[in-house]
């Protein structure tokens, strides 16, 4: 039997996304942010300035590791290659938190650029698991697995997609991300209740949520559709369906993310600090 840590260590209090850009500035003074988070494709290399910042920041803040390209829902096997490097990632550097995506980007060697979407079946849950069980026996430690945010929907999907993640969590014990965001744009663009949503989830098992900006379009319908961006501030309805969350889960680690056109230090820290004013408003919000 494998030894796993445990899925999330992070403190349950607000978190950004790091850019190297703001690095001076987060070693100076973070004002509300308490941890960060990393992308782990952007540190599998060796040595570097990336690298030896990102060893300074481990020394002062809990780091949490986020996956974007292991292609966990792809049909392929596991690529060895990115999973030695990740291994020696989650190594040398004990994160607080390690998640992926529920999400393919692989297919036949190509590479995707992109979180591509998943039927909800019963041949998808086993692949998935299957891939989870790979790659928390290698690493020897507990993944988060995050909700998508979706455009569409399989007509094959046997699965409610809260239901399928909570099947994943109890089949491999992995434990499972929230993005709050992608929740909002998967129920904007596919019409069903964020709120439902959120009810319906497996809060006992959330070790980590997210909160994005997104950009607003249309459909070919003219109905609105929400692209996941992170690309902008975080608009009032998600931060209501964040409120909305906590009040349900309790207090839990809160991240910011922030990808595309990323803006100077202080307003991502205003961000993270109105995740701060959610947090604060709980009973036993102080960890």
């Amino acid at each position: 039997m494998t030894t796993q840590q445990a899925a999330s260590h992070l403190p349950a209090r607000p978190g950004v996304g790091y850019k190297p850009q703001h690095y001076a500035a987060i070693m100076e003074d973070a004002g509300s942010v308490d941890w960060l988070e990393i992308h782990a494709e952007n540190y599998m290399g060796d040595g570097g300035r990336p690298l030896a910042q990102l060893r300074h920041l481990s020394e002062k803040f809990p780091i949490s590791v986020h996956g974007v390209g292991l292609s966990i829902g792809g049909e392929a096997p596991l690529d060895p290659d990115h999973l030695a490097r990740l291994k020696h990632l989650l190594g040398w550097l004990k994160p607080a938190s390690f998640s992926e995506h529920l999400a393919w980007s692989t297919h036949d060697s190509h590479f995707f650029n992109d979180l591509l979407p998943l039927p909800y079946t019963g041949a998808t849950l086993q692949r998935i698991c299957d891939h989870i069980d790979q790659l928390q026996a290698v690493t020897g430690t507990q993944m988060l697995l995050e909700n998508p945010s979706s455009y569409l929907a399989f007509a094959e999907s046997t699965w409610a997609e809260p239901d399928f993640l909570a099947e994943v969590a109890r089949r491999t014990g992995c434990g499972l991300l929230l993005d709050v965001n992608n929740v909002f744009v998967s129920a904007t663009n596919l019409g069903f209740s964020p709120q439902g949503y959120i009810d319906a989830f497996a809060l006992e098992q959330v070790g980590e949520i997210h909160l994005g900006g997104h950009d607003e379009d249309t459909d070919d319908h003219g109905k609105p559709l929400l692209i996941d961006s992170h690309g902008a501030e975080v608009v009032d309805p998600v931060w209501a369906l964040l409120d909305y969350t906590l009040d349900r889960a309790g207090p839990k680690p809160v991240l910011v993310e922030w990808d595309t056109d990323v803006p100077d230090w202080p307003v991502l820290e205003s961000e993270a600090a109105r995740a701060a004013t959610a947090l604060a408003r709980l009973p036993m919000a102080a960890q």
